[in-house]
């Protein structure tokens, strides 16, 4: 029970990594307060320490409510996961339009911002927390056609290690994940248009992992769980990369 009686906030919780990392969490101990715009498989759960809400994160004052309920709640927010985030088909610059960019940026940046600086507020003053964000081994290693997708995760990446050293003092740790190709329904959506998701799945990115296999929501959730408890104590403004040797 690393996490035992830790309260960790967790976006994108529905999906493939997010589902895991509430369940891995879980079975750590913790209180875990999910969120994500649907929620059809966190109710499966049904777990005494699993609070569930339900909404669009780019919602300011639903993202505010969150955490202010968790306070009243719980005697503090130890640690928050973001987890959220969407994918790119592969796609030309030329034919990216302004839409697209501006939803993959909103939905990948600004709803990472709106989350990490609520959390900032609660955690200065406990002068405690962990802060870990998925982003992707393509800000490391780029794939053609995917250059809103890795512009949004490079951002995520920087925009984590600065708010690393901004709450260092703060003692609160923010922290990097880059995830190689991971077994989940989001992988295929980042195939191109007129190519099969299955031969893109097999010929592209598991071929392209140095160990020979795609990664498993599980690799990532127990990565998560690593930076958020007290074995990781003093590690901040670090990229992990989890990826099979594919930022190689």
């Amino acid at each position: 029970m690393r996490l035992q009686n830790k309260t960790i906030i967790v976006t994108g919780a529905n999906g493939g990594m997010g589902l895991e990392t509430v369940k891995t969490l879980l079975q750590e101990g913790a209180n875990i307060i999910a969120c994500d715009i649907n929620t059809n498989q966190l109710v499966m759960l049904e777990n005494s320490k699993l609070t569930i809400y339900d909404g669009n994160l780019l919602d300011e004052t639903h993202v505010q409510n969150i955490f202010s309920k968790t306070t009243e709640q719980y005697p503090k927010i130890d640690g928050l996961v973001n987890t959220a985030g969407i994918a790119q088909r592969a796609t030309p610059i030329d034919d990216v339009s302004l839409d697209e960019w501006n939803k993959t940026m909103e939905i990948n940046m600004t709803m990472l911002f709106l989350t990490c600086r609520e959390a900032a507020k609660y955690m200065k003053k406990q002068q405690s927390g962990s802060i870990v964000t998925i982003a992707s081994i393509s800000a490391v290693r780029p794939r053609p056609g995917l250059q809103t997708y890795v512009a949004s995760k490079g951002g995520a990446e920087s925009f984590s290690r600065a708010l690393a050293i901004e709450l260092a003092e703060n003692n609160v740790r923010v922290n990097t994940i880059h995830p190689g190709p991971c077994d989940t329904n989001m992988l295929q959506q980042f195939t191109a248009k007129e190519a099969d998701s299955e031969v893109t799945k097999e010929e592209v990115f598991r071929k392209s992992v140095p160990l020979g296999k795609l990664l498993t929501p599980s690799d990532i959730a127990q990565s998560i769980l690593f930076l958020l408890t007290e074995e990781a104590s003093m590690i901040t403004g670090a990229a992990l990369n989890v990826d099979g040797g594919r930022g190689i």
